[in-house]
């Protein structure tokens, strides 16, 4: 039992990784109704485009270059997908995670990459961890807390709100929905990019990795309906802390099984639920 706290900091911060996706996914959802399959590329695109910032820009400065260049393809996503209904949109979205393979192979190749992240290690009990996930759990936390009063205080987060709750009544007091359905896809796009440049030091990335990304950012974000990002982060910390314990104390080869069960447990008892108390309208 030693390690037990090195697994649960490494846990953490793998887990703050799945939640930015997740709640990348959750901001699109909200507002267009569309599910974007898309999203675990944003991470790719934003580790890669660091590994390649940083080989001329200092740190900081490579890292917030890589995530604009992950809210811009976010952006760029949203207008492709929004031009057609929620329904077709999400074929797009994964059209367009497809294709992105295609660009990243060509602009980096088929190899891992990875860049230096905090350097050290701390003593956590017994257990030594990398100082780097300290890092990634100092910078999501804030970034949640800075999104929760940027969707309650500010004009732009409310009118984000307001088509997350009702676009028909949103579209009668002149909001622009379908321009608020790409800065939520730009915002979609910078949480992944975040995600992907915190995780890169610790977990290398190749252009592939999206799929591992999308299928645990899903897993968190499911938690909460795709609706709620305090759960979206609750579920990717749990389901990052379940993986590091099977992965110490078991096999490192489950860890995708247990995101795919953690699916699949919470879908079951969501239907349940609705079977039990009918249709309910999800809290935004």
């Amino acid at each position: 039992m030693t390690d037990l706290p090195g697994y649960l900091v490494t846990g953490l911060g793998t887990g703050c990784g799945y939640a930015l996706v997740g709640s990348g996914l959750v901001a699109v959802y909200r507002v267009t109704r569309v599910v974007n399959f898309a999203q675990g590329a944003f991470a790719v695109v934003g580790a890669m485009c660091a590994a390649s910032f940083l080989t001329a820009l200092p740190h900081g400065l490579g890292e917030l270059a890589a995530v604009a260049v992950a809210a811009v393809v976010g952006l760029l996503v949203g207008m492709v997908a929004l031009a057609t209904d929620p329904r077709s949109a999400l074929i797009v979205t994964l059209g367009l995670s497809v294709f992105a393979y295609a660009v990243e192979v060509l602009v980096w190749g088929d190899q891992p990459r990875s860049f230096a992240g905090l350097p050290g290690a701390v003593t956590i009990g017994d257990a030594r961890v990398q100082s780097h996930y300290l890092l990634v759990i100092g910078v999501t936390l804030p970034v949640f807390a800075g999104m929760a009063l940027f969707f309650t205080r500010t004009g732009t987060g409310k009118a984000l709100t307001a088509c997350a709750s009702n676009p028909y009544a949103a579209k009668v007091i002149g909001i622009d929905v379908r321009r608020m359905g790409w800065l939520a896809f730009a915002i979609g796009g910078a949480l992944g990019g975040l995600a992907g440049v915190l995780v890169t030091p610790v977990q290398q990335i190749t252009f592939d990795a999206d799929v591992t990304l999308i299928v645990n950012g899903f897993a968190a974000a499911i938690l909460g309906g795709l609706t709620r990002p305090a759960v979206t982060l609750a579920g990717g910390l749990l389901l990052g802390v379940t993986q590091a314990l099977v992965a110490g104390y078991g096999n490192a080869a489950h860890q995708t099984d247990v995101a795919l069960g953690l699916m699949i447990v919470v879908m079951i008892w969501r239907a349940a639920q609705r079977q039990t108390r009918g249709p309910v309208e999800e809290p935004v």
